[in-house]
């Protein structure tokens, strides 16, 4: 049976969701909602959902950030309640893997197999949130998990580094529109027989809101 996976992106102002049975079906939208995000979700999923229906899902797939603390937590929060009532897998993927993955998508010729990718979005306190990915035969690997960084910081762990690597400035990429990498990373996993529980979804922040 081909999944049906439902993805949520809510980590910036700009809201996200994707459908797709890996197969025939893909549908997505993003809608800039800036704080009444929180609002409009639930009824934006009611609406986008259709003619596909809750019992149609496989799997869940959201946006666990880094990235707005509110919207971040919101959309976990959402998503882990919906996996619960559905029981269904959740697949809680790192904004920046997302980021990755859609910038492979759209410029196919841009990355090639073992590349590393260093991508970064800007966090507050002059800060940076950032990680560096290396893609695989199994899709993206983590060489540098997601963490927070100052901009020295971080320049000097590009400079250390001893393969040749390219830089994705994340600011520069509408964050929603990445929903569908969301379910693509988790289609990926879901293949590779994981099905994690709602209960294993956390939100990643990487800095306290104050």
């Amino acid at each position: 049976m081909t999944p049906y996976g439902l993805a949520l992106h809510t980590t910036s102002p700009q809201l996200g969701i994707a459908l797709s049975d890996f197969d025939q079906v893909a549908r997505s939208r993003s809608w800039e909602l800036g704080r009444e995000l929180s609002t409009y979700l639930h009824e934006l999923i009611q609406g986008f959902l259709p003619p596909q229906g809750w019992w149609d899902l496989e799997f869940i797939a959201v946006a666990k950030g880094p990235g707005s603390f509110t919207g971040t937590r919101f959309g976990v929060a959402t998503a882990r309640t919906l996996a619960q009532q559905l029981n269904l897998p959740l697949f809680a993927i790192s904004t920046l893997a997302a980021i990755v993955d859609h910038q492979g998508q759209t410029y196919p010729d841009q990355f090639h197999h073992d590349s590393l990718i260093a991508v970064q979005l800007p966090a507050r306190r002059q800060q940076y949130f950032v990680a560096i990915y290396q893609i695989t035969d199994s899709g993206l690997t983590a060489y540098l998990a997601d963490t927070i960084m100052t901009q020295p910081d971080w320049q000097a762990t590009l400079e250390q580094l001893s393969h040749s690597y390219q830089v994705i400035d994340g600011s520069q990429v509408p964050l929603g529109e990445t929903a569908t990498s969301l379910l693509n990373l988790a289609y990926q996993q879901w293949q590779q027989g994981e099905r994690p529980s709602f209960a294993q979804a956390k939100p990643f922040y990487g800095q306290h809101p104050v």
